[in-house]
């Protein structure tokens, strides 16, 4: 990704951000092997909602052009043309729908492999990897029947992730999350900004998050349970309480981008995506006030906490969730871009698109009406990035929040968030969109200015 260092604009430059996606592709394609090899081998019936997706399919004569029109321009070479079991690549949608169909009850798990983890979160997303980035994927997942079906899908697996029956990863075999790996890899990540005096102090998962060790999968009813886990009191305490200048960080996450005087409306599909501030905040009558103002944009890593947590104090004004596409991705990121000299599918799928996202994707929206009249009005946007289906909000019109106070969270995958402040509030001191390591939620993240 092309990394923009101008006062207005800055990005952070990483192929696989948040870990979504495997460092090496060739561990994707290891995976989606596997996966196709096991499919393959198998002749289990299809889940209600594959079936119902299959019959639109062969009954909407558009939706049977995109989807079949996205797998046959997958480019026929390597490294697109052969699975790791010498097959060809999914090429088809009956094929896809069989494969989607064993995905829908099975839980994402731990490996051995620290780079596997890009596939542990969004499997699905690994799935649709090369057809996503075809001129007919751009078009298959910005048609609002089949983001229907597919949030159908989504919420199906959802409840499957919610069940008792999902807690099978949450084991201490090498490929469970409380394996070897499993515990140390997330307790590392939560380690990030942890400190005593002037030590960094390690803590262990048990330290670290609200859990019972002496209680089956650790006292988690279910991977979805396990992935939305909280942290113990005092592992995350929110900076300067008592000063309203201070804005907090929402979301455990890593900088993405910083954007000023952002624009009204604006070609956020280009490579460069800047922000377009009705876009994104859905055409509310709140919008116009962000015109002008700043954009800070951060993403969570796969094995990070995933709870929003209100940056200052305030009054909900309003919330809601915004539905959208679940894996669109624009045409810079694949062999659908005129503008390239050479056709190729970034293997790091959405990751980089996060921009893009903003205003196409599933999102929650909250606006805040600070009680620092200096900020005044703000808003913050979850945005459901993939198998993020659900944006859960767990604040009302009306409520009160103090500083640090949690909001909602993310379920089920990868997913990135902004702060919207309007134009006229100086706030500065945000982390360089250079970090590799994410900022500590409810640590100090900007100071406004009178």
């Amino acid at each position: 990704m092309t990394k923009h260092l101008t006062h207005r604009h800055h990005v952070h430059r990483l192929h696989t951000l948040g870990q979504w996606m495997p460092k090496d592709h060739q561990v994707h394609r290891d995976w989606l092997g596997g996966i196709i090899k096991d499919v393959d081998a198998s002749n289990k019936p299809l889940h209600p909602v594959i079936q119902e997706f299959q019959q639109m399919v062969e009954t909407n004569p558009r939706v049977y052009m995109l989807l079949e029109s996205m797998f046959e321009e997958v480019p026929h070479k390597e490294p697109y043309n052969k699975d790791p079991t010498g097959r060809p690549e999914i090429r088809d949608y009956r094929h896809f729908l069989r494969v989607l169909n064993h995905l829908l009850t099975t839980a994402p798990s731990m490996n051995d492999k620290a780079e596997r983890m890009g596939l542990v979160g969004i499997p699905i997303n690994a799935l649709l990897d090369w057809p996503m980035g075809t001129p007919s994927g751009y078009a298959t997942f910005l048609d609002p029947d089949i983001n229907n079906v597919l949030k159908k899908v989504l919420n199906a697996w959802g409840e499957f992730l919610k069940s008792p029956e999902s807690a099978y990863v949450l084991d201490d075999s090498p490929n469970g999350w409380f394996g070897r790996s499993g515990q140390k890899d997330v307790a590392s990540v939560a380690n990030v900004g942890v400190k005593t005096g002037q030590q960094q102090q390690r803590l262990t998962f048990e330290e670290l998050f609200v859990c019972d060790p002496s209680a089956p999968h650790h006292g988690y009813a279910s991977w979805d349970d396990y992935f939305t886990r909280r942290f113990r009191e005092g592992v995350r305490p929110v900076a300067s309480p008592d000063d309203d200048n201070v804005i907090v960080n929402a979301c455990e996450s890593q900088p993405f981008c910083l954007q000023r005087d952002v624009k009204a409306r604006n070609k956020f599909w280009l490579k460069h995506q800047p922000y377009s501030v009705l876009d994104m905040l859905a055409h509310d009558e709140l919008a116009h006030q962000f015109v002008g103002g700043t954009v800070y944009q951060a993403f969570l890593s796969a094995l990070s906490y995933h709870r929003w947590h209100t940056p200052v104090s305030g009054h909900i004004v309003k919330t809601y969730v915004v539905d959208g596409t679940y894996y669109s991705e624009p045409l810079f990121e694949g062999v659908g871009d005129p503008t390239k000299q050479t056709q190729r599918i970034d293997v790091a799928a959405e990751d980089p698109a996060q921009g893009y996202l903003t205003a196409t994707a599933t999102r929650a929206l909250i606006f805040i009406q600070a009680d620092n009249p200096v900020i005044g009005l703000m808003a913050f946007i979850g945005v459901g990035m993939a198998e993020v289906s659900t944006c859960d909000i767990t604040v009302q019109e009306g409520d009160h929040v103090k500083k640090g106070d949690e909001i909602g969270m993310f379920h089920f995958g990868g997913s990135t968030y902004c702060l919207l402040f309007r134009k006229g509030v100086n706030v500065t001191g945000f982390p360089s969109t250079d970090k590799d390591d994410n900022v500590p939620v409810r640590s100090q993240l900007a100071v406004v200015h009178p």
